[in-house]
């Protein structure tokens, strides 16, 4: 690094030890220099000249060096006071470095020295301001962030009149945020969180606290409750403020939200990372019923997110442990009675907890990804297990099998199936795959283009769960599908409620009309089965007919199924 030339006698100074380390050192050293040089070399002429006698030469030398030394002493102490605002400058500077103290230096002096105080000064004030800012304050919206909120609401409820004042924290998140900043240009999503910002200001009251915590979170403390009706008055007007379209661009984008709320109590004198926390499991619950609502914490709901929490973790590894299991529940023909096929159901048989139910733990699977480890297995197991009845000299039937939307998703769907087919020998006939409507809907091109590659292997294809999802007959037509799967929640009531036996007559005409086979889910009751026969439903399967059960009762079961399932179904 090239010095400034004009730095080259301060450089040259700072090469001798008792001068590196003090600018003090250095000018006085230049000024004592600088005045004795001169007098001691006239001194010197005065002296050898021969002029004056001995007496006198030295007479004049003592009284010169006197008063040279004085004069030196006088011009140091001088010089080191106007030094001062320089050391004062660099005290200030490192005062700040270390303990982020700011200097109080005089601003009023108009010369160099005082122009470089004040400046120092004013710089350290700007930079601190900047750096409180960038600190506590989201760049993006403007708002605080997490750590001033909290030091905030920590404020607030540390004062002592506040010690019986009830505080309510909403901790806001915006539905699908992931999937509509996708969709969204980068500048675009900025402007809507900038936008959402300026309407949530518009809800709040002057004492209450709004914060930004993360990309699609905002935080608002509400300091003076009424009443808890004025806490719910603001959670609607909130989510009727986001609800309206925003204006992004000349776009008009809609937006939804969820709410999560707590309230501090008295007596447990709750911590504001423990009233976030409270507001975050909230937030979770009120995501989980569905979204565009808000919901109260509750030590019920904690417990709930607790159980899950431990269910995640010991999910983890459930197949290596061999704790994982496949459960089979028929399908029979509802003219004949007899087995068609078998659905493939995957239960997990917790070591502690007994057997735990799948609606506890596939949705959990399918948000941590081991929905895809946990469905190649089961599909891999239903597989073998067919053709192990097959060989045992069992009448061929299908296996049914439920891929996950995670599976469908995955590139290598296709080879992995078909991988499985020659790994168990199981003829790929033999092998039905329930898909639903909704994860198909998500790319539909790509949906029917990975259908189709399933049919030519020659795979059965099923519509799980039709009637609940898009049911779209312009997609319907473009599915290859070989069966669509009524709904349980039409034919639980299908002999009662008019309006789902319509809907069941509706679906099982639509069948017929597209050359598709139809099955009827949840057939609970004699009636209900008597119902889809008489309606042309080909199969049925439900807890009337036979609840799912392990391999080797189900090896029973097929054994006795020479006679008509009437008998299994008793």
């Amino acid at each position: 690094m090239k010095l400034n030339h004009k730095l080259f006698l301060y450089s040259s100074l700072a090469h001798f030890r008792l001068l590196k380390k003090s600018y003090t050192a250095k000018i006085m050293l230049v000024a004592f220099l600088g005045t004795h040089v001169p007098l001691l070399t006239l001194l010197f002429s005065f002296v050898i000249s021969n002029s004056y006698s001995l007496e006198m030469a030295v007479q004049v030398l003592i009284i010169a060096l006197f008063a040279t030394l004085v004069g030196t002493a006088a011009t140091l102490y001088a010089l080191r006071h106007l030094l001062a605002p320089v050391i004062l400058t660099s005290a200030a500077l490192q005062d700040y470095l270390n303990t982020k103290t700011l200097p109080e230096l005089p601003t009023q002096f108009a010369d160099e020295a005082g122009t470089l105080m004040a400046d120092t000064s004013q710089t350290l004030h700007k930079l601190d301001e900047l750096i409180h800012y960038i600190t506590n304050y989201d760049d993006l919206t403007g708002l605080p962030n997490r750590d001033l909120f909290r030091d905030r609401l920590n404020d607030t409820l540390s004062q002592p009149q506040n010690h019986q004042r009830l505080v309510a924290v909403f901790l806001l998140g915006i539905d699908d945020f992931t999937s509509m900043s996708h969709a969204l240009e980068h500048e675009q999503t900025n402007l809507l969180l900038r936008a959402v910002t300026q309407r949530l200001t518009t809800c709040i009251a002057q004492t209450d606290i709004l914060a930004h915590l993360s990309k699609d979170e905002f935080a608002i403390a509400q300091i003076e409750i009424h009443s808890f009706e004025s806490v719910i008055k603001l959670s609607q007007l909130l989510l009727t403020t986001l609800a309206k379209p925003f204006s992004i661009e000349g776009n008009s984008i809609h937006i939804t939200v969820s709410i999560g709320i707590t309230i501090n109590d008295f007596d447990a004198s709750n911590g504001v990372d423990q009233l976030l926390q409270q507001a975050h499991i909230a937030l979770y619950e009120a995501k989980q019923q569905g979204r565009n609502r808000f919901q109260f914490y509750s030590p019920e709901i904690n417990a709930q997110l607790q159980q899950r929490l431990t269910l995640e973790n010991e999910l983890h590894g459930a197949l290596e442990r061999n704790e994982m299991l496949v459960y089979y529940q028929p399908l029979i023909d509802l003219h004949s009675r007899q087995i068609m096929a078998m659905e493939a159901l995957v239960r997990w048989q917790h070591p502690t907890l007994g057997l735990v139910s799948p609606a506890q733990f596939i949705p959990i699977a399918e948000a941590n990804n081991l929905i895809i480890p946990i469905g190649e297995w089961v599909l891999r197991t239903a597989c073998a297990q067919n053709r192990a009845w097959q060989l045992a000299g069992f009448s061929p039937i299908r296996i049914s099998v439920n891929l996950s939307a995670r599976q469908f998703e995955l590139p290598n769907l296709v080879e992995v199936i078909s991988q499985i087919l020659q790994e168990t020998g199981l003829e790929a006939s033999k092998l039905e795959l329930e898909v639903t409507e909704s994860f198909l809907m998500a790319d539909i091109q790509r949906s029917v283009k990975t259908l189709k590659q399933l049919r030519e292997l020659g795979i059965s294809l099923a519509l799980d769960d039709f009637g609940t999802g898009y049911s779209s007959l312009n997609y319907l037509k473009r599915f290859p599908v070989n069966m669509l799967k009524i709904d349980r929640s039409f034919v639980q009531d299908v002999t009662t409620n008019p309006d789902s036996a319509a809907v069941t007559d509706a679906i099982i005409a639509l069948a017929k009309s597209l050359r598709l086979n139809i099955t009827a889910e949840g057939v609970e009751t004699q009636e209900q089965l008597e119902y889809l026969q008489m309606r042309g439903c080909h199969e049925g399967q439900g807890y009337h007919i036979s609840r799912p059960a392990p391999a080797d009762i189900v090896t029973q079961m097929l054994q006795d199924s020479v006679q008509p399932v009437e008998a299994i179904a008793a």
